[in-house]
């Protein structure tokens, strides 16, 4: 069965799900998913997880991210972004100076209320369920991170492009809504385009519809350590392997440092994630084929 990370450049009006269940269709595997949502109107980076590859998509959706993102000035609609219904307009009295003014207020931990199209949940239900029905209710405010906000091109008058590197649950609409309000004019979101997810780059995404084109697609996936390449990797001997096989805990070898490592077997089978605390190794998450018996 396929087993592996695929990484998409997500087309327009295709929603996250959309390409999964594409997918299963071309793998014929019930088993995928995604590293991140993006929203039906972005492109870019949706890393998807095949198989026992979907161990680790867990580990994905903790990443940073890294968006391209078109802030349209003097608009406001009720989605946050120009797909939505106009809520008000008003001609643009600032500059590009006084956007890069505002900027700084909007990096390191900021908070963002969720928009009502969104699906967050709360008190069981999804926001964007009761947006539908003409509902607003109040919503908590969120910690999140904006660890790199730059000012880019200006595309048109009152457009300019934005470079945002941000963590998870960072909703770039929003950021636009408010950066909007704080210049006193209002904007949205006109476009979005992930170029980063998972350490994963837009250079290394391919075409839904190469895939869809491709003979043998399993061979465009990508490993799943390749998640962890930020880890150092360590060889097991076969008795350590058969432990780590049999969800036991082994002793460190030699004077290893305590943190995060890859751990291979004999034949360099990716077998697990696991964390050291200078003296022994425990498994985080396992990857490797439970059918395989070592003996």
């Amino acid at each position: 069965m396929p087993d592996g990370i695929l990484i998409i450049d997500k087309p327009a009006d295709w929603t996250s799900m959309d390409v999964c269940a594409k997918l299963r269709g071309v793998f014929h595997e019930k088993r995928i998913g995604h590293g991140g949502t993006l929203d039906p109107m972005a492109t870019g980076v949706l890393p998807v997880f095949i198989g026992r590859a979907t161990r680790a998509v867990e580990f994905a959706e903790k990443g940073d991210k890294e968006y391209l993102a078109l802030l349209r000035l003097g608009v406001v609609t009720d989605t946050q972004d120009s797909s939505g219904t106009i809520l008000s307009q008003q001609p643009v009295a600032c500059s590009r100076q006084d956007l890069e003014a505002v900027l700084p207020c909007f990096t390191g931990e900021i908070q963002q209320i969720p928009p009502m199209y969104s699906a967050v949940k709360i008190n069981g239900q999804k926001l964007y369920q009761l947006a539908r029905k003409g509902r607003e209710i109040e919503r908590p405010a969120r910690t999140v991170t904006i660890r790199a906000l730059e000012l880019l091109e200006s595309s048109a008058p009152n457009e300019y492009q934005l470079r945002v590197r941000c963590s998870k649950g960072t909703y770039i609409r929003t950021l636009c809504h408010d950066i909007g309000q704080a210049l006193g004019c209002g904007a949205v979101m006109a476009a979005l385009r992930r170029t980063m997810a998972c350490s994963f780059l837009l250079s290394e995404a391919i075409a839904l519809e190469q895939v869809l084109a491709a003979e043998t697609p399993e061979a465009l996936l990508r490993p799943v350590d390749t998640l962890f390449s930020d880890y150092p990797g360590l060889s097991l001997s076969p008795a350590a392997e058969k432990k780590v096989r049999n969800g036991a805990q082994i002793s460190a070898p030699g004077a290893l440092s305590s943190g995060t490592y890859r751990l291979y077997g004999t034949d360099g089978t990716f077998l697990a994630l696991s964390r050291c605390d200078g003296q022994k190794l425990v498994t985080i998450k396992s990857f490797f084929n439970t059918q395989v018996q070592v003996n």
